[in-house]
């Protein structure tokens, strides 16, 4: 018994390392740009001069100047001038002050530096130490649980940077693309859960449907609302750099289901287990009554679940809510505004996911798991 247990989480777990290696392998179809004689390293702030800033209030102009250590590459320990160059944009633009870690691109000639350019500041430190915090904290709380979260999150990653993005840019269709995706994302990530088991079976089911409907939805939805694909952030920037072929309504409408799937696999998992212990501690329970109770676990669930949708999405839009608050904007405009109609969009289509998640993975829990329980029981009559 332990042994067949064993063999069923393990299997899952060497399938998501192979995935990993291989996704890791997989060549990228749009390297890095390396220019030539340029490096970018890390640099210390030894000194700054803002006599060439031009204040207008709350805007600056003009440019930094900076005296930098170089603390990695062919020049560490070197001092160099830096230029940092401010357009008035509070959001794009930096200031530097003594002591800061910085990044610099160093353009140089042999073995002497013609520019440095000061970037940002280096944050690879302190994301690099707030990942090994969680990743601590979640493999002490969780154990062998939290082991497998961190290489479904590392999939994931992996996946989407490997696979999802470069297809969408080569031009492949991006709703089918991302059905595959979130169809390889669910089976792996809730076979992790489970192992090979009845309850990754129903599970899955269950996510998949609720999926696909939400893609139904968006591509209903979206094309009524008239709403274009670059109300994504950044995303007309492609359309001008080479990339004028891309479909980018059919992106966003991928980037709904996508997005959904995450909650749509916790509440397919949840109800799923809900039901597996029900019928653990009731063995003779019918498929009906299994149902019952997987369905009413969704119900519980839908009341916080709604909401913590609407926060994720509308948190990002906290700014955009205020300035129209401040400017006393009238409702109907907000409510038909571009970018505000593509957030709710984007919520209740990914909520409508949610609700028909539950019934689905309640009705496929209670068939696959409760099964043989009721034939024992019809043999008992």
């Amino acid at each position: 018994m332990l042994k067949d247990i064993h063999r069923r989480n393990t299997i899952p777990i060497l399938i998501t390392l192979i995935a990993i290696v291989v996704l890791i392998c997989v060549p990228n179809k749009f390297p890095q740009k390396i220019y030539e004689n340029t490096e970018r390293v890390s640099a210390r702030v030894l000194s700054t001069d803002e006599s060439f800033i031009i204040n207008n209030g709350l805007i600056k102009t003009g440019e930094q100047l900076c005296d930098v250590e170089i603390l990695q590459g062919k020049f560490k320990g070197e001092t160099v001038t830096g230029s940092n160059r401010l357009s008035g944009s509070l959001e794009q633009d930096k200031i530097f002050a003594v002591g800061d870690k910085i990044l610099v691109t160093l353009d140089y000639t042999g073995d002497e530096i013609r520019v440095a350019t000061l970037v940002d500041h280096y944050r690879i430190n302190y994301e690099i130490l707030l990942v090994g915090v969680f990743m601590i904290f979640l493999v002490g709380f969780s154990g062998i649980v939290g082991i497998k979260a961190i290489l479904s999150f590392i999939f994931t990653i992996l996946a989407m940077w490997k696979l999802l993005i470069p297809l969408f840019l080569m031009g492949y269709n991006p709703i089918l693309i991302g059905m595959v995706t979130t169809i390889i994302l669910v089976c792996l990530i809730i076979g992790l859960v489970y192992g090979i088991d009845r309850r990754s079976l129903a599970g899955i089911i269950g996510a998949l449907a609720g999926s696909i409907v939400t893609c139904f939805m968006a591509l209903f939805f979206v094309s009524r609302f008239k709403i274009h694909g670059a109300v994504m952030s950044y995303s007309e920037m492609l359309l001008y750099s080479g990339y004028e072929n891309l479909n980018l309504t059919e992106i966003f409408i991928a980037s709904i289901f996508i997005a959904s799937s995450g909650a749509v696999m916790d509440v397919a998992v949840d109800i799923t287990s809900a039901v597996a212990e029900v019928v653990e501690k009731k063995p003779d329970i019918t498929r009906s009554e299994a149902i019952k109770s997987g369905i009413n676990v969704g119900r519980s669930i839908m009341g916080t679940m709604m909401t913590t949708l609407l926060l994720a999405y509308s948190g990002g839009y906290i700014g955009l809510l205020m300035v129209f608050m401040a400017q006393g904007t009238p409702i109907i405009n907000i409510l038909n505004l571009k970018y505000v109609s593509s957030e709710i969009l984007h919520t209740l289509v990914g909520s409508f996911g949610l609700i028909t998640v539950a019934p689905f993975t309640a009705i496929a829990s209670g068939i696959l798991l409760a099964e043989r329980n009721t034939e024992n029981e019809t043999q008992i009559n």
